[in-house]
């Protein structure tokens, strides 16, 4: 049978995971009741936040073709797993929102789609959006081909007109708008067959892991060459953490295709097949897996190292211990050691009392957070640190490339932001309607803490994104907080009237009846300096007391921070206390006297 390897790419939320939701759907791998769900997003964080964060393989059939499709995530964080899928694809559809263009992951997985030689189907998404201008959108693309080198043959894309969320795909727009045909054809037609010759020896090497309680660490990737068959006598060529080669023997016990969103079981895989295979513990990314024959591995997979670390430490608040079941450091380093089983781009290093934990963002560290509190973990973190290295000599820093559409009316306070945190304005376009696109380059450093400055600033109307560029020299030291914290000095509940006499100081987080601890912080404060504050006093009892006088005061509504808020807020001397019901920001240093000598 004829297969074809594709990957769908782009930035992140313009459609690639509905649209995988309406091929299946379309091609009946699964019943169309399923498709409102994005059930390619497994992950439940995934569906809250309507992001992808693993790559996923599904498979279909159309017309006698068996089409294998990876769905990818579109957020830079998590550009390490688009590097790796697209190795195991032939082709890709590039999905371009109608209104939004080229943005910045945009450029990044298409250069790598360009690198690797990949045939490119461009699919101009989401052209039922008022204001979009889907031939604009072309031309923008058409440069961004350019701009990456793309060879001759890779510059005469195919273009398909496309609604993923109402499921259709046309060639030209005025053509009837019924289903998915047009783009399924156009796979068929411009997307190249499967490559690989079934007679030479099996060569298999991994792109992805998965794990199952009970089938262990399950492999995936693609038969480059040969026949794999259950029962099969195999060579695994792979490195230890040194680099250095390794080679062991195996027998395969349990071999895996994928159809719809299933995973089935099969006895034989063959070149150019998409499959899972199990039983092979030590067997990782970017390992070779061939016949005992073979000598030499395939070109290694390298991922991309780590820009931005935290630091993990046990729970030791006086709160500690009330709200989850995992507290303690073998909890916590059993927790991580698992993680890295299957997610390679992150490293864990052991500090004793405390775990060292680097990743490619901020945002792949606090999806693992959140998913350690609803597993039940208490946890504390401290602020992110970006990575620097000695380059010929030099100390240098990750440099990202960030792009923003806000409304005109706030432009002026995110710039004056942005080169306060030393970045550098690269361009700024109307885009009508009042919004203006701002692109800057900028240190990793400059964007940790952003995101709530942004968010107040724009009052929730702006967007941006942004995507690793390149380590440079580094620019100095940067400013941290423009405003100090309120930090409780006493333990107890909160009182309305402590609380009714402290919120012109600041900002509050917390509102009445809230237990709160000493070193606890409680809001931001007004000024630039940090003040230590009674939120649980209680108003002194009187003859002349009148009678509901503490009713009637009344309490601005706290802000309510969410992990990430809580994330950007910290800074080198505090720590986020994380729970499975709480999250409580707090001083490293609890006593206020102790705090001072520092």
């Amino acid at each position: 049978m004829k297969k074809k390897n594709i990957a769908i790419i782009a930035h992140v939320d313009h459609g690639k995971t509905t649209l995988i939701d309406r091929i299946l759907s379309f091609c009946s791998g699964i019943d169309a009741k399923d498709a409102t769900d994005r059930v390619m997003d497994s992950n439940q964080i995934e569906k809250e936040r309507g992001i992808t964060i693993l790559s996923k393989s599904t498979a279909v059939m159309y017309k006698d073709y068996y089409v294998n499709i990876i769905d990818t995530p579109g957020h830079a964080d998590f550009g390490g797993e688009v590097e790796r899928v697209l190795k195991m694809v032939d082709s890709c559809l590039l999905l371009v929102d109608a209104f939004d263009g080229p943005m910045p992951q945009t450029r990044f997985v298409l250069k790598k789609a360009l690198e690797l030689g990949h045939k490119i189907i461009l699919v101009v998404n989401k052209i039922d959006r008022d204001g979009c201008d889907p031939h604009g959108v072309i031309d923008k693309t058409f440069d961004l081909f350019l701009e990456l080198n793309a060879n001759d043959q890779q510059i005469d894309f195919p273009v398909i007109f496309a609604s993923a969320k109402n499921g259709f795909a046309v060639k030209n727009l005025e053509d009837e708008k019924k289903d998915l045909e047009p783009l399924m054809d156009a796979v068929l037609e411009f997307a190249p067959n499967a490559t690989g010759d079934i007679n030479k020896p099996f060569v298999f090497q991994v792109a992805n892991l998965d794990y199952n309680e009970y089938l262990g660490r399950i492999c995936i990737g693609r038969m480059f060459d040969g026949t794999l068959k259950i029962g099969d006598n195999v060579k695994l060529l792979g490195v230890d953490e040194k680099k250095n080669p390794i080679v062991s023997n195996h027998k395969i016990t349990k071999i895996f295709k994928f159809l719809g969103i299933k995973r089935v079981e099969t006895d034989k895989v063959e070149a150019g097949d998409i499959a899972a295979i199990a039983g092979i513990p030590e067997m990782t990314i970017g390992d070779t897996l061939c016949a005992p024959e073979i000598k030499e591995p395939l070109t290694r997979i390298e991922i991309e190292p780590p820009t931005v670390a935290m630091t993990f430490l046990v729970n030791d608040s006086p709160l500690a211990g009330k709200e989850g079941k995992f507290v303690t450091s073998r909890n916590l380093r059993e927790r991580l050691n698992k993680e890295i089983q299957t997610n390679l781009s992150l490293k864990v290093e052991d500090l004793g009392d405390s775990f060292k934990v680097s990743a490619r963002g901020e945002l792949q560290l606090a999806i693992l957070i959140e998913n350690m509190r609803r597993e039940g973990f208490e946890i504390g973190v401290s602020r992110p640190e970006v990575i620097t290295k000695e380059i010929d000599g030099v100390k240098s820093e990750p440099f990202e490339m960030l792009v923003m559409d806000v409304p005109e009316t706030s432009s002026g306070g995110v710039i004056q932001e942005l080169n306060r945190r030393k970045g550098l304005m690269q361009q700024m376009q109307q885009l009508g309607h009042g919004n203006v696109r701002i692109e800057y380059q900028i240190p990793t450093r400059g964007i940790i803490g952003f995101r709530s400055f942004f968010l107040t600033e724009t009052r929730g109307e702006g967007t941006f994104s942004s995507s690793f560029l390149e380590y440079r020299p580094f620019t100095g030291a940067m400013e941290g907080r423009q405003r100090g914290v309120l930090v409780s000095m006493e333990n107890g509940v909160t009182s309305t009237y402590a609380l009714f006499n402290l919120q012109e100081r600041g900002d509050l987080y917390i509102g009445a009846q809230t237990t709160v601890y000493v070193g606890m912080i409680v809001g931001l404060h007004n000024r630039d300096n940090d003040l230590d504050i009674n939120p649980v006093r209680e108003k002194k009892l009187t003859n002349v007391r009148a009678s509901g006088t503490d009713d009637a005061l009344k309490l601005t509504t706290p802000r309510s921070l969410s992990l990430e808020e809580s994330m950007d807020l910290l800074e080198d001397d505090e720590i986020l206390e994380v729970t499975p019901q709480s999250l409580r920001l707090r001083k490293a240093i609890l006593n206020p006297t102790m705090r001072k000598r520092k």
